[in-house]
């Protein structure tokens, strides 16, 4: 019996809801994995042309870490698409009045562009605060493996 590559169809992989606490989480370590699991590369079914990846919902974004100068250095830029209409805000400043968007854009650009990626972005819920509205989801904890570095200077000074 000749082997067949398994292909997934629309409807074929149930969707599980995943929550992830961002507490302390390096921005774009959680990011990645948050990709990871919107796509469903973590499935062994994983199809690229299907939306087979699961649901995450993020809480505690305003706890977020940037490392480095990033929160200084680096900006989000929009613009409305008339002359001047070019906004700038740091990240520092998004993590301070809108931690929702600084999350939901780093895990946006991971995603392809195009129709699947516009589809698998609906599967992201990004909440500031420790709750959210999804519990009649059920959704299972995710852990996501990024923790804050510290330098070995910084654990030179602890000892």
């Amino acid at each position: 019996m000749p082997r067949q590559t398994y292909f997934a169809t629309t409807g074929d992989i149930p969707t599980t809801w995943r929550h992830i606490d961002a507490d302390g989480k390096v921005l774009g370590r959680l990011a990645t994995e948050v990709a990871t699991i919107l796509m469903g590369k973590h499935r062994p079914e994983y199809t690229p042309n299907v939306l087979c990846g699961d649901s995450v919902i993020i809480t505690n974004a305003s706890k977020i870490v940037l490392t480095g100068r990033k929160g200084e250095l680096k900006t989000l830029r929009r613009w409305s698409g008339y002359p001047g209409g070019l906004r700038v805000r740091n990240y520092d400043t998004l993590l301070a009045t809108d931690p929702e968007t600084l999350v939901t854009e780093a895990v946006i650009r991971m995603l392809p562009r195009g129709r699947l990626g516009r589809r698998v972005r609906r599967n992201l819920c990004v909440f500031a605060g420790p709750t959210h509205t999804h519990q009649a989801q059920q959704p299972v904890a995710a852990d996501a493996p990024s923790k804050p570095r510290v330098s070995a200077t910084a654990k030179a000074a602890s000892k």
